[in-house]
This record gives C-alpha cells, sequence and structure tokens, in this order.
C-alpha cells in the first residue's frame, strides 16, 4: 500500500512541477486554477466614429490600423518584460505605456486633422489617447462549474471591469499600480503565450438550457435559405480584413478562414469581390463569409508560426478545419423581409471585447446534442462523441440607405425580443453561421497536455478569449438569387443548395431568445480596426493549409472555379453595380441596381493575400512526444493505483483470518 501511494505521489509532484506553458496550478483541495496574464487596455478610438466624410475616411482607416499596430508593438514588450522579470508598474509605465499614448495620441491627432478638413472636427478624441496595464485574473478555481454553468475566473471585466466603452479606462486609476511589476502574470496556458487558460473553458452538461423563443406572429417568414460554401478544406487563410482595414496588410492581426468568395483580401475592392470565383455551390452566391481560425495548442508549428498575424502575434497552433459549415438565411417572426443590399457589409461580434467590454459580443459555443445550452464567454467542454458548434446570428435590421457605416454597425441592427426592427430600419434576412469542429474536451487538470486546448485567433492583447470571437459578411449574391432567397424565405419555403440534396442540416428559423434585444449586442463599439504594417502591396503569407475532413486534397490555386454548379452559374446579374455618385452622408451608401451591367465569368486573379498555399508546405512539431516520461506519466499512476489496492485487500483478508 505504501509503495503505490507513493508511485502515485511521486507522479503527481512531477507532472505538478514539469508543466507545459505554465497554464494551471492546483490549490490544496485539488482544484484547478487559472493562471492569467496582463494585457493593455486601450480605449477604441474607431467605435466612437459613427460619422467619417467620405474624404476623411482613407486617411482614417490608415490612423485606425497605426493605433492597433501600436498596441500590438506595446503588447510586445509588456510581454517580454514579464518573461524577464525586470519590469515593475512604475518603469512599465515609463517605457511601454507612455510612449505608447506619445504615438496614439499624434495618431488620433491627425484622425481628428483629416475629419477636421472633411467637416467639423471632432472634440473629446485626444482623452482616448491613454491606455491602461490590466492585471492578469486572481487565478480563482475553475475545476467545477457553477452553479449557472460558468466557471470561475473568465477574466472577463476583471482588472479594470473592460473599462473602455464610456470612452477612458474610468476605474482602473490611469496606471499600472499594484500590479507587482507590469507582466509577471505572464503564466498563461496557451502555445502562442497568451492564452487561452483553463477557465476559458465551461462544462456543456453544467449549463441550463435557454428559455424558448416567443412563437413566430401570424404574418412571420418562416421559410430558409441555405448556401452550401464548403469548409474551406483547401487552406484559404489571410490576416487581413478589408471590412474594418481596407488597403492594410494584416489589419486583422489574426488569421481568418474564408469560404465563398476567393478574392478576399486587404486590397479587393468591390469590382475583384464581383468577379472573382467562389466555393459556393451556387455560383450565384459570391458572397465573403469569414471568420477567426480555431487552434489547437498542441505544439504544432503552422507555416504562419513566424509570420505578423500567426506566431508572432500569440497565435500559434494547428489549425482546424471545421468538420461542417452550415450557412441558412432565415426570415423574421413578425412579417415579411426585403433583399439584402449588394455589397451591404455586416460584422457580428467584437473582436475586442476582453477589453472593450461584452456589449458587442455575440458568438455562441456549444455542443452537437446539446444546441439548446449555448455559452458567450466559454470554450464549452464536450462529452465523449459531441462535436464543438460555434454560431453566429448575424444582424437582420438595416436602416434602408447604407451598406456600410463609420463603425461598421450602426447601419443595421439586432431585432428586439418580439422581432421587430428599430425605428427606420425594415428587416432582411437573417445569416444563421453554424460551424461544427471534431476536437475532443482538453484536460483542464494538465493544463492541456495530455489533451491540447483550443481556442480562436484573435489580437494577441485579447488573451484569446471566447467572448472575442466574431464573424463578418460581404453580401455578393447575384440580383436574381438574392430574389429567389427573398421569395423563398417569405412563402415558407426551404431552398437553396443544401436544400436541393438534404446534405447539411438546417438550424431552427426563429431566433433563440438570446439573440433577441434583451441580450442583443449594442452599436457602441467597433470590431477590429486593422493594423498599419504594409508590405508593399501583398499581404502576409498565409500557413499551410490543414487536412480537409473529407480526405480531398487541398487546392493549389485559389482562383481554380469550384467543380460544382446549379443553373445560377450564369447570373446575368452576377457582376458589380455601377459605383453611385459622391455621397453626402458620412456613411457607405448601397449602390444602386445595374440592370444593365455585363456579366462577368472568369474570375479574376487572387493577390497574395489569399492563395491557397502548396500542400508540400507540411507542419513540424514543435517538441518531441511519447518519451519515457511521458509514457511513466500514464504507465506509474496506474502501477502504484494497482498495489496499493492490492495492499488493502491483503489486509482485510488478513484481518479477517484466524490464527
Amino acid at each position: 500500500m505504501l509503495g503505490g501511494a507513493g508511485l502515485v505521489g511521486a507522479n503527481v509532484y512531477a507532472s505538478a512541477t514539469e508543466g507545459w506553458g505554465d497554464g494551471s496550478g492546483a490549490d490544496a483541495s485539488g482544484r484547478v486554477l487559472s493562471s492569467g496574464m496582463a494585457t493593455i487596455d486601450c480605449p477604441d478610438v474607431g467605435g466612437r466614429l459613427t460619422a467619417v466624410p467620405d474624404a476623411a475616411r482613407p486617411e482614417v482607416d490608415r490612423e485606425l490600423a497605426a493605433l492597433d499596430q501600436q498596441i500590438a508593438a506595446a503588447y510586445q514588450q509588456v510581454r517580454q518584460a514579464g518573461r524577464g522579470g525586470g519590469e515593475d508598474a512604475g518603469s512599465a509605465g515609463e517605457t511601454i505605456m507612455k510612449p505608447l499614448e506619445e504615438k496614439r495620441s499624434e495618431s488620433i491627432g491627425r484622425i481628428a486633422d483629416a475629419l477636421g478638413r472633411a467637416g467639423e472636427r471632432p472634440r473629446g478624441l485626444d482623452d482616448l489617447a491613454a491606455c491602461t496595464l490590466r492585471p492578469g485574473d486572481s487565478g480563482q478555481a475553475t475545476g467545477t462549474p457553477d452553479g449557472d454553468g460558468r466557471q470561475g475566473g473568465t477574466g472577463q471585466g476583471q482588472g479594470g471591469a473592460g473599462a473602455d466603452q464610456g470612452g477612458s479606462a474610468q476605474g482602473q486609476s490611469g496606471s499600472a499600480q499594484g500590479q507587482s511589476g507590469s507582466a509577471q502574470a505572464q503564466n498563461g496556458a496557451g502555445q502562442g503565450g497568451n492564452g487561452p487558460v483553463v477557465s476559458d473553458y465551461a462544462d456543456i452538461t453544467a449549463v441550463p438550457p435557454e428559455a424558448p423563443a416567443p412563437p413566430p406572429q401570424a404574418d412571420a417568414s418562416r421559410g430558409t435559405f441555405t448556401s452550401d460554401c464548403g469548409v474551406n478544406a483547401g487552406g484559404l487563410f489571410n490576416s487581413d480584413n478589408v471590412i474594418v482595414a481596407p488597403g492594410v496588410s494584416n489589419g486583422a492581426h489574426h488569421f481568418h478562414d474564408y469560404i465563398g468568395n476567393q478574392g478576399n483580401n486587404a486590397f479587393a475592392s468591390d469590382e475583384d469581390l464581383a468577379k472573382a470565383g467562389t466555393s459556393c455551390a451556387d455560383q450565384g452566391d459570391k458572397s465573403s463569409y469569414y471568420w477567426p481560425v480555431l487552434r489547437l495548442q498542441n505544439g504544432t508549428r503552422e507555416r504562419d508560426a513566424g509570420a505578423p498575424g500567426g506566431g508572432t502575434e500569440g497565435n500559434a497552433g494547428q489549425i482546424v478545419t471545421p468538420e461542417q459549415v452550415t450557412l441558412t438565411f432565415v426570415g423574421n417572426p413578425r412579417g415579411k423581409v426585403t433583399a439584402m443590399p449588394r455589397l451591404l457589409r455586416i460584422i457580428t461580434g467584437d473582436a475586442k471585447a476582453f477589453v472593450n467590454g461584452p456589449g458587442n459580443a455575440n458568438a455562441s459555443w456549444s455542443c452537437t446534442g446539446y444546441e439548446n445550452r449555448q455559452l458567450k464567454d466559454k470554450y464549452p467542454l464536450c462529452p465523449p462523441g459531441s462535436d464543438v458548434v460555434r454560431t453566429f446570428r448575424f444582424q437582420s435590421c438595416w436602416d434602408g440607405r447604407n451598406i456600410d457605416s463609420a463603425n461598421h454597425r450602426t447601419h443595421v441592427a439586432f431585432t428586439a425580443a418580439d422581432g421587430s426592427c428599430p425605428a427606420g430600419f425594415e428587416p432582411i434576412p437573417q445569416l444563421v453561421q453554424r460551424i461544427v469542429y471534431d476536437v475532443d474536451a482538453p484536460s483542464l487538470a494538465d493544463g492541456g497536455r495530455t489533451v491540447p486546448l483550443f481556442a480562436v485567433d484573435s489580437f494577441p492583447e485579447q488573451l484569446h478569449k471566447p467572448v472575442t470571437d466574431h464573424g463578418d459578411f460581404i453580401n455578393v449574391f447575384g440580383e436574381n438569387l438574392m430574389r429567389e432567397m427573398v421569395d423563398c424565405i417569405n412563402s415558407g419555403r426551404a431552398c437553396g443548395s443544401s436544400a436541393d440534396d438534404g446534405s447539411a442540416a438546417t438550424p431552427t428559423p426563429t431566433p433563440t431568445a438570446t439573440s433577441s434585444a434583451t441580450a442583443a449586442p449594442g452599436n457602441g463599439s467597433s470590431e477590429e480596426n486593422g493594423g498599419s504594417e504594409q508590405n508593399g502591396g501583398s499581404a502576409t503569407s498565409p500557413p499551410a493549409p490543414s487536412a480537409s475532413r473529407s480526405g480531398a486534397a487541398p487546392r493549389h490555386d485559389a482562383t481554380t472555379s469550384p467543380a460544382r454548379t446549379t443553373r445560377h452559374d450564369t447570373d446575368d446579374k452576377a457582376a458589380p453595380a455601377v459605383s453611385a455618385a459622391p455621397r453626402s452622408t458620412p456613411a457607405r451608401s448601397a449602390p444602386a441596381p445595374s440592370p444593365a451591367a455585363p456579366s462577368q465569368a472568369a474570375p479574376a486573379p487572387v493577390t497574395a493575400a489569399a492563395y491557397a498555399p502548396p500542400t508540400a508546405a507540411g507542419t513540424e512539431p514543435q517538441a518531441s512526444r511519447g518519451g519515457l516520461a511521458e509514457t511513466g506519466a500514464h504507465l506509474w499512476p496506474a502501477i502504484g493505483t494497482l498495489l496499493a489496492l492490492s495492499g488493502l485487500f491483503m489486509l482485510l483478508r488478513a484481518r479477517r483470518m484466524r490464527y
């Protein structure tokens, strides 16, 4: 018994001291603890700019991208200082935070000057220059979910409570006081060194089911339209975001999966998108659907390990190809929907929600078989046989005029709890995006050493928190196909490329109660505002693709047209609309239909930002596995437990024997 217990105890001690990623520990009761990381909390300037004249937009976009680049560079300094252990709060303020404030002040000044030249110079922007060095998580126990299904130590709102929603870092004292050394909490788990941590996960079986949505009214538009655009098996990635950082390479500072339009990168014009190929089965859908990639923190070095947007910004690990992606457009529970305007841009969720606060967070996480239970600020721990499900429900009310807005939010809105749109807005088909991944629940007890943690890519200072998840959509449907979609939804039918062959599941058309205005994100802050790094017209090289679930070979050329075609291949409305006259409003107006526009059949070449890498660029392990220590970690506890039980059995037998 003593020998067996000794083996078990020695192994536990060895495992605890060995560590992987230093992501977790255990207290005296054996509960898993989360170790967080310090981060930089800056007011979101882009979210305040609800009115930007067209003449000022290019310069404003460039400076917003520069602000993100400045934060990313300062965060790298915080991480390095934390590793070295030589920075205290005061010196970090002088060497990192003060120069950051000065750079931000210069960029914000240029934004104000550009706005002043085109109209009225805004007041109060200068107050947004100062940032705060935010301490790490408190290390609360996270092994067992609380009664509401949420585990402690989420990091959401800790050390400042996402203070910059009001325009300043109130509540954070404007300094890094009391942090005992600028970045000493840099011991979070994750291959990139900046998260995730074990407190970012919750057991889906402990999450209470959501309340059912109210029943649709008599005039509801009950139909659905599904577009099958694949799962990005060919590995089309880049770290751009043409919506929020047009013309800026690595504007997102993290990698996106792209399906649908094959020409989306930072430099793509509306005409480029209209001419590009599409991965959608129905060639009338050239829309662009993109979201941050999901990665396994398993030591794999993807091709972007040393590239901006990838490993150099804390986005590391094996990119996971989705098992299934379902794109379904649904109706409105109160009435009919109208057509989306061509080239409408919609962003749902907030890539900066960890420091901005959850006001615009909108991604949901769940597991197959448990989709009546949804998580907003946790990654799900799914039972064996259940897959991870990631869901985006996009805004479904449009202002009737603009295809974009200065903060990329105010031209669209969510419905109220009863399905009604705000005054002046009209209902449009709602995109419901469901992404399924075949990934196992990570082993929290050892910080993901046995079964790796998974997380979405993020801005480096956002620490891979699930609340930062977001999705982007650009409508490049042909007019005929959009008209068919609206008619299908309003007449209560199930249509679309997947509906024809029954190859994909259709989510419930009626939004759940939590996707309504009672829990809907607001319009107060922008999403990604990009980075300033320029590469002379070319974007960051994407990583090597992950293997497709179907076993199909990845494509070598992103411009190759998909083999699947339907009756909409020659949609005569697929060409881009003629540009509208100069806008008097600050928002981007919807282009007028152009019936006489010629057909664009041949796809245009895709720039380097969106090419699919060759299959020869494989992955290599970051560290060897399967050695004696790892084998012993599994073998010796079993032997020790067996010895201890055998000793106990013999002891009990001996006590009953007569001598």
